[in-house]
């Protein structure tokens, strides 16, 4: 059986937290009136990122890019270890040396080598480029000099320092330009700049260094958002125990539309697969054969008009209920949703169920009084929500507002809580752009809610491990391939959790 978690799905909680740019500004602050110098720091940082180049490749020609801040300070360390090193380096600074300060003055007094402009003529017979001209803090678009050096840089192996320069920490927007780096070095912690995109695909491999920073400072930053990983969420995972049986594992409904009938039978199956006890279709009473044929393992049962559907779903043993696969944009579906609401149970809002509200979203969010989780992608956002800022910025917005976990769905969906916690996903495929496949993650959604799950956690696990059977799949991926290939990431998750 192939693996596939990897290094960093099996590390503590804390070292997936991810900081923003002013957090590990902080960070750095806290280090230093611990007692730690920040020259100290910026060594350390330097001395890593140095030694991964010389881990990787051999001695060369290589040019090191430094910018006026901090961020050029660690390019200085790193051309003086290099240079000690016996490799051929030339430097080139962004701006004049005189007006230098703090840190990187010092670390340019270090430098016995020349310093040229930073121009692309730098980058002349070089085999390897060190883009240490901005950090994660940037918030202007590269102009002049830096964009003609980056743009000259193209084709060459890239070690980019903290960011590549021109990606922003926070949002992973490209500020005008950015180079593609091989690798980037970052320090302490991650920040959502390397995991969100167009950011990440400009990142290359991201390697986070210890520089020195205690981790105890964490507790005073207190950060809300992090990396999903099964160490996050695995302590509540609803495992079957010795005396458990099929209602104690929960009882999920899932809505059926009248048309679209596979979208409904896709959620119910992965309902099903991650391990509720019972899953019931609740369907159209004329679609009903249809489901009845489709559906051999879980029960089938029709409705006439919302009455009978609220009846359905008020039922004692109904633990959860997904409403909007296949269901259609009516008022029907609006109707169901809002019922499903009504009882406070855990309620799943996908597709139809939430484009039904586009003009109603208040109607939506004022009948909110359970655990609710809305998984929407970009479309279906706009529709509910306000579309202004990154990624992280609206989920978080729209969970506050809705009071609902918001799952902003894409390569790297954002799960965000009314709280203010939030989640990067980053282990979801290419493969996953598939007819089908967000049918199946409201399932997993649905079946770990009708467990007893919380509601942001079950929303986590269940895009975590839709993103792992995608990658074990992997070419040739179609929805169903999703939950058949589940029972081997719950294996692997079951072990882990041994550990």
């Amino acid at each position: 059986m192939a693996l596939l978690l990897t290094e960093r799905d099996e590390v503590p909680t804390s070292e997936n937290t991810l900081l923003m740019v002013d957090e590990m500004y902080r960070a750095d602050q806290l280090a230093v009136q611990s007692g730690i110098s920040s020259e100290t720091l910026m060594e350390n940082a330097g001395k890593s990122i140095a030694s991964i180049i010389k881990e990787r490749w051999s001695p060369c020609r290589v040019a090191v890019l430094c910018g006026p801040g901090n961020n050029g300070g660690d390019g200085f360390v790193v051309a003086r270890l290099l240079a000690d090193a016996g490799w051929t380096v030339r430097l080139g600074l962004l701006g004049n040396r005189e007006k230098l300060s703090g840190d990187a003055k010092a670390n340019a007094a270090r430098w016995t080598g020349a310093i040229e402009a930073l121009t692309p003529a730098l980058l002349d017979d070089v085999a390897l480029v060190v883009d240490a001209i901005f950090g994660a803090g940037l918030t202007r678009d590269l102009t002049g000099a830096v964009l003609e050096t980056i743009a000259a840089a193209d084709g060459l192996p890239i070690v980019a320092v903290d960011v590549p320069s021109g990606v922003h920490g926070d949002s992973g927007a490209i500020l005008g330009s950015a180079p593609r780096a091989e690798v980037t070095v970052t320090f302490f912690r991650r920040k959502p700049g390397h995991l969100l995109l167009p950011g990440r695909s400009h990142c290359g491999e991201v390697l986070v260094t210890d520089i020195g920073i205690p981790d105890t400072v964490l507790a005073t930053i207190d950060p809300r958002q992090s990396a999903n990983n099964p160490r996050n969420w695995l302590e509540g995972f609803p495992w079957p125990k010795l005396d458990t049986h099929k209602f104690s594992r929960g009882h999920a409904i899932v809505t059926g539309g009248r048309h679209m009938t596979g979208a409904a039978r896709l959620a119910a199956r992965a309902a099903q697969r991650i391990g509720a006890g019972l899953v019931t279709a609740l369907v159209p009473n004329d679609a009903f054969v249809v489901y009845k044929i489709a559906l051999t393992s879980a029960l089938v049962k029709p409705f006439l008009d919302t009455a009978s559907f609220a009846e359905g779903v008020g039922e004692a043993r109904v633990s959860a209920c997904l409403v909007g696969p296949g269901n259609e944009v009516t008022g029907a579906t609006r109707e169901r949703a809002l019922a499903a609401l009504r009882t406070g149970k855990p309620v799943v809002l996908d597709a139809d169920a939430l484009t039904s509200f586009e003009d109603a979203s208040e109607l939506l969010f004022g009948t909110i009084c359970g655990p609710c989780v809305m998984t929407p992608h970009d479309g279906e956002f706009a529709r509910l929500f306000d579309s202004g800022g990154d990624k992280v910025a609206r989920a978080r917005r729209a969970a506050a507002e809705s009071g609902a976990v918001i799952v902003l769905k894409g390569p790297d969906t954002v799960i965000a809580a009314p709280d203010g916690r939030a989640v990067i996903n980053e282990n979801a495929p290419p493969d996953l752009a598939t007819g089908g496949s967000g049918d199946v993650l409201a399932g997993f959604v649905t079946g770990l809610l009708a467990q007893g799950q919380d509601a942001f956690e079950a929303a986590c696990a269940a895009v975590w491990m839709h993103g792992a059977c995608a990658t074990r799949f992997g070419p040739g991926l179609v929805a169903e391939d999703l939950i058949e290939t589940l029972p081997a990431i719950l294996r692997q998750l079951k072990q882990l959790e041994e550990v």
